[in-house]
């Protein structure tokens, strides 16, 4: 391995957040500037390799998640927690929009120490400031094995935006507000 991969490697972390449906969150996260690579996929089941219909039946146990490689430098763990909680309904258990199942819950999986402390406490602030009427059920738990989805869930909304309606009628919108309230934290192109 090259010098340059390695200190790049070394000057990366790793979050993993489940907020219902991964086409929504992917493209969100991608947008963050020091944000390096977002992979949609699954997380916390007790099946390996689950397919994208077995995770969506609910009987694996997995959460749709993503997995984000970041640079530190660039964007903190806290900023990156601050997004999560704007970008969906942590009081809603299993449940995202019109997506009903375990499949689809408010979940924080951390893979350090640090990122559980920094998690709980910005879980339990959020809760307390009467940002909303009820109370926040994200699930904040260790992350196990994560499982990439099948290649056509990977960078969905980009390769879908002109062609699947669900991109225009719920992903756009959710990106337009995310880009009103993180204008500032949005690569620029």
């Amino acid at each position: 391995m090259s010098t340059s991969l390695n200190t790049a490697m070394e000057n990366t972390d790793t979050a993993t957040f489940g907020t219902g449906c991964f086409w929504c969150t992917e493209a969100i996260f991608e947008q963050l500037n020091g944000v390096t690579k977002v992979t949609s996929g699954y997380i916390g089941g007790k099946k390996d390799n689950p397919t994208y219909e077995e995770v969506c039946d609910g009987s694996t146990g997995h959460a749709e998640a993503v997995q984000i490689v970041y640079e530190p430098a660039k964007i903190s763990y806290d900023e990156l927690l601050e997004v999560f909680f704007q970008v969906h309904d942590p009081t809603s258990l299993n449940r995202q929009g019109a997506d009903i199942g375990t499949q689809y819950r408010s979940a924080i999986f951390y893979h350090t120490p640090q990122q559980q402390e920094k998690a709980e406490h910005y879980k339990k602030a959020v809760d307390k400031s009467g940002s909303y009427d009820k109370p926040i059920v994200t699930e904040v738990t260790a992350a196990t094995k994560f499982y990439a989805a099948e290649d056509y869930h990977q960078e969905y909304y980009q390769n879908n935006k002109n062609t699947n309606p669900y991109c225009s009628i719920v992903i756009r919108p959710k990106l337009d507000k995310f880009q009103k309230v993180f204008g500032k934290k949005v690569k620029s192109n």
